[in-house]
């Protein structure tokens, strides 16, 4: 039961308040400063705490406005007089209080890591990294937002933001994730709409259909640098693959041999964007740049630092785009392009120029997609699993390709053979 003790409280004694039975409560009894329904608690295990009461009807309430210790009895006295006039105008303080609790548990940053935890359990390793970053690193100035606030323009801002400091991808990447996020959040009754809706995209839409030309492989192979990023840039234009599984290759799933023409890099379904198993049959050349990587003892993957594979690629692809152009001539610049139009030359390269199938394309790229091959079904995964020597022929084929531009590049008379390159003398 309360025991209510009449005392004259001041800054040094409110810390020192006996307590008498379990719950002991003080009165603000200064006549010349006092504040009428103001208290100090004290109850057992220590705590104090400023609080005021009120009658409301026939019942007496009461509210915490503040810790000893943390709050002065000033500041306290001062607090309590603005709440009693917001109840003498009819306010609520307990409603309030509610109100601003649930509306803490509603900021962006609590609910993004509930939708985390959410699609961690749905969601590809590399993709949920990929949305982690994203709400955690890209959008944190919306950490402190209550989601139901935030509006589109708020959005578009910082997306312009993102798009200067990172690049045009990123942000359409990360756009695409707040997005889902947002969608989300409606279908948890957070907000009403998605106010990524509307907001304007960055990357050019023909950016999907790019196919780099002959001169620009050679210009891309030549302007990368001689790190990481190097090697990666070159692998991705060698074996068509997309860029999280190699920049996250692992030593475990490279099997080099010592018939060059067994290697080969063997991805889990875990790794795979489809979650089936792949096998990268390697080139001559690609062989070549893996055995070259130097083995770190404490390390599994064979790029990067950190506690993953390679990162840091908006800052790599700005250096090696500088690179490129400083190579060319004066005034001349080479037209935007991404790491997966590597991918999508070879595949296109593959079957105009060097007239690989259909089929065996798509499974050098391990796609789902059965369209240009005309097989789905079981039929279709267990002919993609049974293409290892034609996925083999095809890729040693646009390696002698690539490998020819780049002697002829060099000003070297060039045959190009099925699967090798016959160098003359220059004319």
């Amino acid at each position: 039961m309360d025991r209510f003790k009449a005392s004259r409280l001041t800054n040094d004694n409110v810390r020192t308040l006996p307590l008498i039975g379990s719950d002991t409560i003080y009165p603000d009894a200064d006549v010349r400063n006092g504040v009428p329904g103001l208290y100090v608690r004290v109850r057992a295990g220590g705590s104090r705490t400023y609080i005021i009461q009120w009658r409301q009807g026939r019942f007496q309430r009461r509210s915490t406005i503040g810790k000893v210790g943390v709050m002065t009895l000033d500041e306290a006295r001062k607090k309590a007089r603005k709440v009693l006039v917001a109840i003498d105008e009819g306010q609520d303080p307990i409603a309030a209080k509610a109100k601003s609790r649930a509306d803490s548990s509603q900021i962006f940053f609590t609910v993004a890591e509930q939708y985390l935890q959410h699609r961690s359990s749905d969601m590809k390793p590399l993709s949920l990294d990929q949305c982690q970053r994203h709400l955690r690193l890209y959008w944190k100035s919306l950490h402190k937002l209550a989601v139901s606030k935030i509006d589109r323009p708020t959005l578009a801002a910082e997306l312009r933001s993102i798009a200067k400091e990172r690049g045009l991808v990123a942000a359409d990447r990360s756009r695409s994730t707040l997005s889902a996020f947002f969608a989300w959040c409606v279908g948890e009754g957070y907000r009403d709409d998605n106010p990524v809706v509307g907001t304007n995209k960055y990357s050019k839409s023909n950016g999907r259909e790019r196919v780099l030309s002959d001169d620009e492989l050679v210009w891309i192979w030549h302007a990368a640098p001689d790190n990481d990023y190097g090697c990666i840039v070159k692998l991705l234009m060698l074996t068509a693959q997309r860029r999280d599984e190699i920049a996250n290759l692992s030593r475990a799933e490279l099997k080099l041999t010592e018939r060059i023409e067994d290697s080969i890099i063997e991805l889990p379904r875990e790794r795979t964007k489809n979650s089936r198993p792949h096998i990268v049959p390697l080139s001559r050349p690609a062989v070549a740049i893996l055995a070259a990587i130097p083995v770190r003892d404490d390390r599994e993957f064979l790029f990067g630092n950190g506690a993953g594979g390679f990162s840091g690629f908006s800052r790599a692809k700005r250096a090696l785009d500088i690179r490129i152009d400083a190579q060319l001539p004066d005034g001349q610049k080479m037209q935007a392009w991404t790491l997966h139009d590597l991918r999508r030359t070879a595949d296109t390269k593959m079957g105009d120029d060097l007239g690989i199938l259909p089929h065996v394309t798509e499974a050098v790229l391990n796609h789902v997609s059965s369209q240009k091959s005309g097989k789905s079904g079981v039929a279709g995964i267990y002919n993609k699993a049974t293409y290892l020597r034609e996925k083999r022929f095809a890729l040693d084929s646009w390696a002698n390709h690539v490998m020819t531009l780049l002697a002829r590049a060099e000003g070297a008379n060039v045959v190009a053979m099925r699967q090798s390159a016959v160098v003359t003398s220059n004319a």
